[in-house]
This record gives structure tokens, sequence and C-alpha cells, in this order.
């Protein structure tokens, strides 16, 4: 494990905690004390692999950052990025896999979306949560998603709000196939 200090333009990548106390010591303005020693140390030995900010003054800090990168180029150029650092993609959730899966049949689909309504006493229009639930034929969620709101559109006021099928306002269930 390395460790890579920098202080403004001043910059070393070394390879032992007792090489980053002595760069650190060697800028008079950090001001090496043993309470600070301790600290530095206690973080090159522990499992936290990220990066560490000392504060020298208000607004002023030095900064230490494990790596597994042999030399300063190869650190610069992100060639040895820790792996429990590095950005794992999230698999699909199960959910917006089956909205796209095709399997023609019946499906029930429900829908919580903001209809607008005219209050009868004043005239004025107002949005309401509406639940709506419908059996339809289609080849898959979204396309069930897609014919509830087509129907839904030519029946409510056109200032309504749908849901995107991705959301948590919409739920699909398959049924069973149709002939």
């Amino acid at each position: 494990m390395n460790f890579y200090l920098r202080y403004f333009d001043k910059e070393v990548l070394v390879d032992n905690v007792d090489d980053a106390i002595a760069f650190l010591a060697d800028i008079p303005e950090i001001g090496m004390n043993p309470v600070l020693e301790d600290d530095v140390r206690s973080y090159c030995t522990s499992d936290v692999y990220y990066p560490k900010r000392y504060k020298v003054r208000p607004r002023v800090y030095f900064i230490i950052i494990k790596t597994d990168a042999p030399t300063m180029l190869d650190f610069k150029e992100k060639r040895a990025i820790h792996p429990s650092l590095e950005r794992i993609e999230k698999p699909m959730a199960p959910a917006l896999v089956r909205l796209n899966e095709e399997l023609f049949g019946w499906y029930e689909g429900s829908l919580d979306f903001k209809r607008v309504l005219m209050v009868p006493g004043t005239g004025k229009f107002q949005y309401r949560d509406t639940h709506f639930v419908a059996q339809c034929k289609a080849i898959s969620g979204m396309d069930c998603y897609n014919r509830i709101v087509e129907y839904l559109r030519e029946r409510v006021d056109e200032r309504s709000q749908f849901p995107s099928a991705k959301g948590k306002n919409f739920k699909f269930r398959f049924l069973g196939f149709c002939k």
C-alpha cells in the first residue's frame, strides 16, 4: 500500500508511513507534532480507503490518499484504483426487467395519478390523487401501461398528470395467456 500526500503544489508518493511523516515534517507550515503524527499513523494503518484531509489553518488542508499505484504516473492516470472503490454497475431491478419482457396475455395494471377535477362550489380546479385499475390484453407490462394511459387520456382532463411506468405508482401483474 502506497500513500499519496499533497499540500498545495508539493506532492509525493511514498510506500511507508515514516516517509510520509518525514515529507510532512519538511513543510514548516504544517507544524508536525506528536498528536498529528499519531493521527497520520493511525489513518495509514487503518482499513479505511477514503482520502483523509487534515486542517492546517482555516481553509488550508493537506491530503493523504491510499493507493496501490506503484508510481506517481500510475496514480495520476488512475491505473491502480482500489477494487472496493470502483464503481460497480447495479443490476437492473427485477420489476424493470419484467416491464419490457414480452409475454402476450392478460395483464392487470394499477396506476396512481393526479387527476384534474373541478370543485363544484367554487368552479376552480384541483389535483386529486386517483387510483385506477384495469385488466387488458397486452404484449408486456410496458404495453399494459401504454394502453391504460391512452384510455385515461381520452376520458380525463388533459392537465392530469400520469406517472412513469418505471416508478412506484404503476404496478402490473400477468394474469394468464390468451388465445
